[in-house]
């Protein structure tokens, strides 16, 4: 079937096996020579397609245990983190990273080493697991943590599927007293001034920034910083306290039809940002965890709007003493293109871990561009300020860099090329983007 990621570019036609067990990627594994694992199929790019063999893991999606004293979750890696929120945030618990999306399986989540808006203190998904299993090119299947088989572990989370295939994990969670975020909105009139507010909010556990990827001259990088806490019950409204993990009713919608081409440019896109940045309001407010972590899933296929060609959302990370250069650099291009998104978002990273795991510490950017041949283009010269300023890009979201500009950004590649020769010296773990990488 014909099969593409969460940007529907690139589309391959590619042979899906679906496992409803862990016997059944074994059987796959022994008969396969070439395949790639694949969850929900959220990663935006080519990470989860393989022509000859895509291994769809969602039908195997068991909750397997749950200590409730020390918060440990063993699930198949095909459990989605809705069904996780859905039956574990009622008993106080959340995840201690989440995406962008609550529609991703625990396995996906671990191949890319997810972070959240809380990396600055938290860390990536990795540094909660406590251990996973895994299935390996030869058909053993062993068990990875810190203390068990600690290079595969490292490389195993954030390397795409391309030592094994994850079987399940072990997930620590946090306790929470509520399903609500106390919020706080703040707006910054340029970049200097939201670099600055997510330096001051460091004591924040959640910060993630809007920011305007069109807006010029001094006006370039305004931006809405949203910071968050874990809302206790005693800042609920009052209405609420009784019951602090019901969650108020949202209405879901769907993208209908592709928009057409036409209606994504730089005039409409500017006018929403100006409009979107003078509307909103500084204060604070208590919303809902799915408000807070997860707006746009409440617009099923929202991928649509980009248009039936797709899209590719471009992520990098610059390392913090060029960061401040580097964005400047990058949304002085994106903005005399007149080619960014509705979405623009900033975030504030930690120290990273190495290996293929995207955060390094510095800010990320992340927007979108529809997948035409000027928007390629122009990413191209993206991807030259990106390295000139020692960054790099998110694997989760590519599907066009090249080999080149890839392997002299991730410093943890030789690491990682020495774990998968040990376990998968013949490459039975591929996807067409590995393949057009060279891993």
């Amino acid at each position: 079937m014909m099969l593409a990621g969460w940007g529907r570019y690139p589309r391959a036609d590619c042979r899906v096996i679906a496992a409803r067990s862990q016997a059944d990627v074994l059987a796959t594994v022994a008969a396969e020579t070439s395949l790639i694992a694949r969850g929900n199929g959220r990663a935006y790019g080519d990470a989860a397609l393989n022509p000859a063999a895509t291994l769809n893991l969602c039908r195997d999606d068991r909750f397997i245990a749950f200590d409730e004293a020390s918060g440990v979750l063993t699930a198949a890696a095909g459990a989605l983190l809705a069904d996780i929120l859905d039956c574990l945030v009622p008993r106080g618990w959340f995840p201690p990273v989440t995406p962008g999306t609550k529609f991703v399986t625990l396995g996906g989540m671990l191949a890319a080493d997810v972070h959240g808006k809380n990396h600055h203190k938290a860390g990536t998904i990795g540094d909660h697991v406590e251990s996973l299993d895994l299935a390996l090119a030869d058909g053993r299947v062993v068990r990875c943590s810190r203390e068990d088989n600690a290079p595969l572990f490292a490389a195993t989370l954030g390397g795409m599927g391309l030592t094994g295939v994850i079987l399940g994990a072990q997930l620590k969670l946090q306790r929470i007293e509520s399903a609500y975020v106390r919020q706080e909105t703040l707006r910054a009139r340029d970049l200097d001034a939201i670099m600055d507010l997510f330096e001051a909010s460091r004591d924040w556990t959640y910060t993630v920034a809007w920011i305007d990827c069109l807006a010029r001259g001094r006006d370039l990088g305004r931006a809405l910083l949203y910071r968050g806490e874990h809302a206790r019950n005693d800042e609920l409204p009052a209405r609420r306290r009784a019951a602090p993990f019901t969650l108020p009713v949202r209405r879901t919608r769907r993208m209908p039809v592709d928009f057409p081409a036409v209606m994504l440019n730089r005039w409409t896109v500017a006018a929403f940002n100006r409009f979107f940045y003078r509307a909103s309001r500084p204060g604070t407010a208590i919303v809902d965890y799915d408000r807070f972590f997860y707006p746009l899933d409440t617009i099923h296929e929202w991928n649509r709007m980009y248009g039936s060609g797709g899209f590719v959302q471009y992520q990098c990370v610059l390392p913090k003493a060029a960061s401040r250069a580097g964005l400047s650099a990058l949304l002085d291009r994106i903005a005399a293109a007149g080619a960014g998104s509705f979405l623009s978002v900033l975030k504030l990273l930690g120290p990273g871990r190495g290996m293929l795991s995207f955060p390094m510490e510095g800010y990320t950017l992340a927007l979108d561009f529809r997948a035409d041949p000027a928007n390629l283009a122009l990413l191209t010269e993206l991807d030259a300020i990106v390295a000139a300023h020692g960054g790099r890009v998110y694997l989760a979201k590519d599907a066009r860099i090249a080999a080149g500009d890839f392997r002299q950004s991730y410093a943890g590649l030789n690491d990682f090329a020495a774990v998968r020769n040990a376990v998968d010296p013949a490459r039975k773990f591929a996807s067409l983007q590995s393949r057009r990488l060279g891993l």
